[in-house]
């Protein structure tokens, strides 16, 4: 709360022992702060005011219902069932994030319905409560692998989503953090088939290595095909694996549990939850029903047990002592709750999609993006780099003498979004974009994408 009173703001200045309250923010760099006055609004007298002055902005924005959209990496367009929104609207959940076991009115069965539904997606048996992003979920896997190896290295794929990779950074570089710092070691990518280089991979496995993190899909979208024997190569060396995925591809791809992998995380948007500008994500971690994974979790899990009452069961929190509500700066790790509402809609989801609702989606994308490839890559100058992919595929420019850019600023003229720009954040690629398509995509939208690139290409 903001303490603004001049007697109250010297008490709190006096009690930290500093002159200004600046020198709390002297660690940010000066070209973070904003050059120029800020520019606000007159002030609004009126609410009738306010709402119109909030339109009018809000109308200058373009979103991805309004346009054709391919944009995918991290956050992804996909059908949300209307009852996945009108669940998400019930007071019983919208206001009982919290509370004692009196205002539960539900709650905590659907976050046991959440993880029991999962985990018979993923083919693991124990499922935490989520964290705040997919990036946050393999930043707490790595931290859990770590402390159960009692080694300080995780090997990950050169090419790995720069968002994810620097959140990462932030859970596992600094010597500071509470049980210290993680090295960080990229493995690199086969060029031909987008996939690890198991000869990279061996030659950098060593005792100091506490996890291998890779994903299947990647963060180009190729699917690891080679994801048994990478599980095997770590459980040699005495490492742990931690297997990131897509949780829609698993009504057509193997589940990390059979794959071998100890530990799965992944995002939880794509399960009913909508396309959000800076929310609406979420992250998973999932792992196999053993007590020294289970005893490492920063999360929050949840129950059943048969009550007092014969026949009747109660769901309630499990292991919480070891988070950081119980123990704070001394818990596992710190753990957040931004997404608890997210994973009512997630259970609803799952619920509605059922194992063959699975199947038949994850059947309409592969189609359906594999259609998108061939084409695009019939259009004279423009590749699609690798085939092995589900839903993300990388579009290759370099032959058509436009940039990414070019190409996107002209799609746009055109009423389409495409492509996530891969030029600065993979520069080895060159001019690519990372396309994305799902069920959402008609044959008809494929069609006028690839006739828009057949026209900015040219």
């Amino acid at each position: 709360m903001a303490n603004s009173a001049p007697e109250l703001r010297q008490e709190l200045l006096d009690a930290v022992g500093i002159a200004d309250v600046e020198e709390l923010f002297a660690q940010i760099p000066d070209d973070h702060y904003m050059s120029r006055p800020l520019q606000l609004a007159p002030a609004l007298s009126a609410e009738s005011d306010l709402s119109r002055h909030l339109r009018r902005m809000l109308s200058r924005n373009v979103s991805c219902e309004d346009a054709l959209s391919f944009l995918g990496g991290g956050v992804w367009q996909h059908h949300v069932p209307a009852v996945c929104d009108e669940i998400a609207q019930r007071t019983e959940f919208v206001t009982s994030e919290w509370g004692t076991p009196a205002s539960d009115h539900g709650r905590n069965q659907a976050w046991f319905e959440f993880a029991s539904q999962l985990g018979e997606l993923l083919d693991l048996d124990f499922v935490g409560l989520p964290v705040y992003s997919w990036g946050c979920a393999a930043g707490h896997a790595i931290r859990m692998a770590a402390r159960i190896t009692g080694r300080a290295e995780v090997l990950v794929p050169a090419t790995l989503d720069r968002e994810r990779l620097a959140v990462i950074r932030t859970y596992c570089e600094p010597a500071e953090m509470h049980h210290g710092h993680i090295a960080i070691t990229p493995v690199a990518i086969d060029g031909e088939t987008g996939r690890l280089d198991l000869a990279d991979l061996e030659a950098k496995l060593s005792e100091s290595t506490a996890a291998i993190y890779f994903e299947t899909p990647g963060s180009l979208g190729v699917i690891e095909t080679e994801a048994e024997r990478i599980a095997a190569l770590a459980r040699a060396a005495g490492a742990e694996t931690i297997l990131g995925v897509d949780p829609l591809s698993l009504g057509v791809l193997t589940p990390p549990g059979e794959l071998g992998a100890d530990i799965a995380v992944g995002s939880t948007q794509p399960l009913g939850v909508h396309m959000h500008c800076g929310g609406g994500v979420g992250g998973f971690i999932a792992s196999r029903d053993e007590e020294r994974y289970a005893r490492e979790y920063p999360t929050l899990q949840v129950s059943i047990a048969p009550t007092l009452v014969p026949g009747e069961r109660g769901f309630t929190m499990a292991l919480f002592a070891q988070n950081s509500y119980a123990q704070r700066e001394d818990g596992k790790d710190w753990t957040g709750n931004s997404v608890y509402l997210w994973t009512i809609v997630n259970a609803v989801y799952m619920a509605l999609m059922g194992p063959q609702g699975f199947v038949d989606l994850g059947e309409a994308i592969l189609q359906r993006s594999h259609y998108a490839a061939a084409r695009i890559a019939a259009l004279p100058g423009v590749h699609v780099r690798w085939r092995g992919f589900f839903k993300e595929l990388v579009v290759d420019f370099n032959d058509t003498g436009r940039t990414v850019a070019q190409v996107n600023a002209a799609l746009r003229e055109r009423g389409i979004f495409g492509g996530g720009d891969l030029s600065a954040s993979h520069p080895e690629l060159g001019e690519a974009a990372l396309y994305c398509v799902t069920e959402v995509h008609t044959q008809d939208d494929i069609d006028r994408l690839a006739e828009a690139l057949a026209e900015v290409t040219r």
